[in-house]
């Protein structure tokens, strides 16, 4: 496995967002590594697009601390849309809901019998 440059940690862009170091590649897309690999060890970053890589130069103490993220940078109920929802808000609807089908069978049952 052949490394194409030697990128010193501080030459990398960060997204706080993502938690993800980025630099350009020779082939216009990015070398992206993750800060979790970064801290599990790993110092090569690879281009999704062509074959090259990277080795990352760095010092664990130089690194941002890892956020405690659950879902990949989700928020606690926050779903995919965008929208967040409270814990159980969702759960209560349903409930609701198979509880008006329930009452609405059985006025039909009371009227049937």
């Amino acid at each position: 496995m052949s490394i194409y440059e030697e990128v010193e940690f501080e030459d990398l862009d960060y997204d706080p967002s993502t938690q993800v170091y980025t630099y350009p590649c020779p082939c216009g897309d990015k070398f992206s590594i993750s800060l979790e690999e970064l801290w599990d060890g790993e110092d090569i970053a690879t281009c999704p697009s062509c074959t090259l890589r990277i080795e990352v130069i760095y010092d664990e103490e130089d690194l941002p601390p890892l956020r405690d993220d659950d879902d990949d940078d989700q928020s606690e109920g926050e779903t995919e849309g965008g929208t967040v929802k409270k814990e159980g808000q969702g759960e209560e609807k349903e409930e609701e809901e198979v509880d008006q089908g329930l009452s609405a069978m059985t006025q039909k049952s009371l009227v049937v019998n």
